[in-house]
């Protein structure tokens, strides 16, 4: 479960990327909001939120919850116990919600430069969110 959790989450950064830097383009050149644009931020969406799915079935079943069960003293004073039980987790569903409250509001905007401004924010927060939580050192070992 952790191995699909880790390859899966290159897939979701790749895409978050790929979504931002469309959304910024699209805004700097001033483009038409197309069924392209929409369907790179529905996929985004779809890989992130199975990326969620997956990661609480890994979470739950993971040494860093059993360990913040039994002491979580001992988890909240080690940053990198801290780090996979509580930073990690939280911050990867704050960066869900962006993403779904961004795909959510962009529908509302009736702009093509809102729409892509709408993704720009909310998804490049989501990525800078993300980005900072990822246990790096864990994480490139694959």
């Amino acid at each position: 479960m952790k191995d699909i959790h880790s390859y899966w989450a290159y897939l979701v950064v790749l895409m978050l990327a790929f979504a931002v830097v469309n959304a910024i383009l699209g805004l700097s050149k001033k483009r038409e909001f197309t069924d392209k644009d929409v369907r790179i931020g529905l996929f985004t969406l779809i890989v992130s939120h199975l990326q969620l799915l997956i990661g609480l079935g890994w979470y739950f079943m993971s040494p860093a919850y059993k360990a913040l069960k039994l002491d979580s003293a001992a988890v909240m004073g080690n940053p990198a116990s801290r780090l996979l039980a509580i930073e990690h987790p939280l911050m990867m569903v704050v960066a869900l919600v962006l993403i779904t409250v961004g795909w959510s509001k962009h529908k509302k905007k009736t702009e093509d430069a809102a729409k892509f401004k709408t993704f720009a924010i909310f998804y490049g927060i989501a990525l800078l969110l993300i980005l900072s939580r990822i246990p790096w050192s864990q994480w490139l070992q694959f």
